[in-house]
């Protein structure tokens, strides 16, 4: 982030730059506003437990479940995280893999691949008419359920109340066999861990498609498992595994009914890298003057 950053910070901070895990380290117990974003997470979590006087966290991650939240309501701690940063790059991913489902391109790049003219579409269905179910409507929900209306996909959201159109949460389980697409966009909490099932996959069509760009955690990874290899369902498409990365002998990879798109749809682009630098320099004003901070994370929710 340093050079979206540097030069544009207000001259009230006192700015220190940290490069490696040891100078995070070093500087995190003087750190009352901090940024400490890191692949690895152990050493983000003990500059974490060392910045005794650390008033806000800025982090450019949506998912915040890694971090010790009840920690951080104890000790006063502001939280804002990176939601909506990377929706469109998400949804992009999302969208691209559903449309590869439907249209069998997968087929296309293999059979390119081996210098082959093949003599008909492996599909000939189309993504016009069918029906997406999406769990967790947030900035990533929306986006992906406004791209897919530009297929003609008819997207019905979850939320905390129905109304026209929006089914609620007590209400969608009984509705998933009339969806072709279930669409996971979840967070990771107590509430959604383990959340979809062997009892929900039961429910759904059989050639409906789960779709799960949230968390992997919001899944039984071992009922899906089973599901695909039993082509209980019509496939599924999954960025998110449990472990990462997946092990090269792990079942998953041989179902030809699941694509594996190994957690890429997050990793920051340019454009995603400048939105967090502007979000974090909107905050410092708002921090500064005592206004709620843009994109705070309700620590007893998880998001």
């Amino acid at each position: 982030m340093r050079p979206g950053l540097e030069g544009r910070l207000p001259d009230w901070l006192d700015v220190a730059w940290w490069e490696d895990a040891e100078q995070l380290l070093a500087l995190a117990p003087e750190a009352e506003i901090g940024w400490f974003d890191m692949h690895v997470k152990a050493p983000a979590l003990a500059a974490l437990a060392l910045a005794d006087k650390l008033q806000w966290l800025s982090s450019a991650y949506a998912g915040v479940d890694w971090m010790p939240l009840a920690d951080f309501a104890a000790r006063g701690i502001r939280l804002t995280c990176g939601s909506g940063l990377n929706a469109n790059q998400v949804a992009e991913f999302a969208v691209m893999a559903m449309l590869a489902q439907r249209r069998g391109y997968r087929d296309v790049v293999r059979a390119q691949d081996r210098h082959e003219w093949l003599a008909g579409p492996p599909s000939r269905l189309e993504m016009a008419g069918t029906r997406a179910l999406i769990l967790g409507f947030g900035e990533i929900g929306q986006t992906v359920a406004r791209m897919l209306a530009a297929f003609q996909v008819d997207c019905v959201p979850v939320r905390s109340r129905a109304a026209d159109g929006v089914l609620g949460p007590d209400e969608w389980r009984a509705q998933l066999g009339s969806f072709d697409w279930v669409v996971l966009t979840l967070p990771s909490t107590p509430a959604t861990n383990g959340s979809f099932g062997a009892a929900e996959l039961a429910m759904m069509k059989a050639d409906a498609v789960l779709v799960n760009y949230g968390r992997a955690e919001v899944v039984d990874q071992q009922a899906l498992l089973s599901a695909l290899q039993a082509r209980a369902i019509g496939g599924a498409i999954l960025d998110l595994t449990t472990p990462e990365p997946l092990p090269s002998d792990h079942p998953l990879w041989a179902c030809d009914n699941a694509q594996i798109t190994m957690h890429l749809c997050g990793v920051p682009t340019a454009a995603a890298q400048a939105r967090a630098a502007q979000r974090f320099l909107d905050n410092c004003t708002r921090f500064r003057n005592g206004q709620p901070l843009l994109a705070a994370v309700d620590l007893e929710k998880g998001y």
